[in-house]
């Protein structure tokens, strides 16, 4: 199944009578209202990156309309397993969610031996909330202003091209591997401890190239820093409308966006799921939510509970061909 997201879905009934719907407590099955306590929501990266300023800004919209608190717990470590995985075991009753992503839900089941959950037997989808694009940069020394001459530049015997990533495994890994498959270059990985490291070096110039998301790098791109060559969207970003799409570019393969999701634990029911759907969703169309998030390079994208279901598993299909043709793992 092919999604066309977009940009974010319009809600188009009244937010005032709905907002006083989700007011209303839900009742599971055995008559308990929920949340009758406070719920916590698992982010399985460190404070301060993408995942956790999403997580954040539902947690915070959350405890407003429940009058009921939802606590924020990072759980790092192991490229977001740990957390991750304590979810998979939680008890299925609501009160412990999960802010995923494409990395620890589409990506890591191949990168990691022996992964201690299963993304789609595991888990209950609740809904999509945002993705992200992956741009590639260069540095202004790169005898390239387009996607076809850099891929002219790297087949060439011309040049050696080196791309950066936040580390092995990391979605800009991941993003530049597909980009080396669709395209027959053999562009050189160099792995960083973390993406503003990685950064750093492109804008020296100690390595040519690297995909990132577009918050990380944009002022870099408009103040002449880094040249932004495409982005591997369906559609160009609002933030970024001079730059094309790789389709635009001739390279219609290498769309690979980040997406991130709200989720629980398989065999919650099906009253919670969508009590926590309708009200995640009502929360993404607010237009302070929208605005904040744009500002930081994200789309407001939202579905249902059997669409996010559907993209994890045509992601899990997408990037096991590529971490098994880059020959990537993480011990």
């Amino acid at each position: 199944m092919k999604l066309d997201f977009g940009r974010a879905m319009i809600v188009t009934i009244s937010l005032s009578a709905w907002t006083l719907a989700l007011a209303q407590p839900a009742v599971t099955g055995s008559g308990q209202t929920y949340p009758s306590k406070p719920v916590r929501f698992i982010v399985p990266f460190s404070p301060g990156g993408g995942v956790d300023l999403l997580g954040r800004v539902i947690s915070q919209k959350l405890t407003e309309t429940w009058g009921q608190s939802m606590v924020v717990d990072n759980r790092s470590g192991g490229g977001g397993n740990i957390g991750t995985d304590m979810v998979a075991k939680a008890p299925p009753d609501g009160y412990t969610l999960l802010m995923g992503y494409v990395g620890n839900l589409a990506v890591n089941p191949f990168l990691f031996k022996d992964l201690p959950y299963n993304s789609l037997r595991d888990f209950a989808p609740i809904t999509m909330a945002a993705t992200a694009p992956n741009m590639l940069v260069v540095h202004p020394s790169v005898a390239a202003g387009s996607v076809k001459e850099l891929v002219a530049l790297a087949t060439s015997k011309k040049a050696t091209l080196n791309y950066a990533s936040a580390g092995n495994g990391t979605v800009g890994h991941m993003v530049a591997e597909l980009f080396k498959m669709e395209t027959a270059t053999q562009i050189v990985h160099i792995p960083y401890k973390g993406n503003g490291a990685a950064i750093t070096d492109v804008l020296a110039g100690q390595v040519q190239m690297m995909f990132s998301a577009p918050g990380a790098v944009i002022q870099q791109v408009r103040a002449g820093k880094l040249k932004g060559l495409a982005v591997a969207s369906a559609k160009r970003e609002a933030t970024m409308p001079d730059i094309p799409t790789f389709a635009e570019a001739g390279f219609p393969a290498v769309e690979a966006q980040a997406w991130y999701g709200v989720l629980s634990t398989a065999g919650m029911p099906r009253v919670l799921i969508d009590k926590l759907n309708k009200e995640i969703v009502r929360i993404l169309q607010l237009p302070d939510v929208r605005e904040k998030l744009l500002a930081q390079g994200y789309n407001v994208v939202t579905s249902t509970p059997e669409q996010f279901r559907g993209l994890i598993k045509t992601d899990l299909a997408k990037w096991q061909r590529v971490v098994k043709a880059s020959g990537a793992h993480v011990d």
